[in-house]
């Protein structure tokens, strides 16, 4: 049997994908967390291909410091891969999780770099 916590999550992502869709002038920019590591893509929805992606795991840079630390770097790094795509502004997809922490870390990192949602 799932967890509580997991459901609720589920529920609450399907609720926020009816709303957010990206397309390739404007991506949706979805948010994984794992225990350890935090994950960014930006996504085509049209066409269901991933423009760009940034991870904790193979980023040198983000290994070091806290899991707060680490999603900022991933944030940086993934406004930096979406200017070099040519996209300037994305739609928030934060996949179910709590705005707070590490999404809202990755979130502000991303708009410093230069991207608009």
């Amino acid at each position: 049997m799932a967890n509580r916590k997991v459901l609720r999550r589920a529920k609450i992502k399907r609720r926020i994908r009816k709303k957010v869709f990206g397309t390739s002038t404007i991506p949706r920019l979805s948010v994984f967390r794992s225990n350890k590591q935090i994950y960014a893509q930006l996504i085509d929805d049209l066409t269901g291909k991933t423009i760009a992606s940034s991870g904790s795991l193979k980023n040198d840079d983000a290994a070091k410091g806290n899991k707060t630390d680490q999603a900022s770097v991933v944030g940086k790094n993934i406004a930096d891969k979406a200017k070099e795509s040519g996209v300037e502004s994305v739609v928030f997809d934060r996949n179910g999780y709590l705005y707070h922490g590490r999404v809202k870390s990755l979130a502000e990192s991303a708009r410093e770099g230069g991207l608009k949602f």
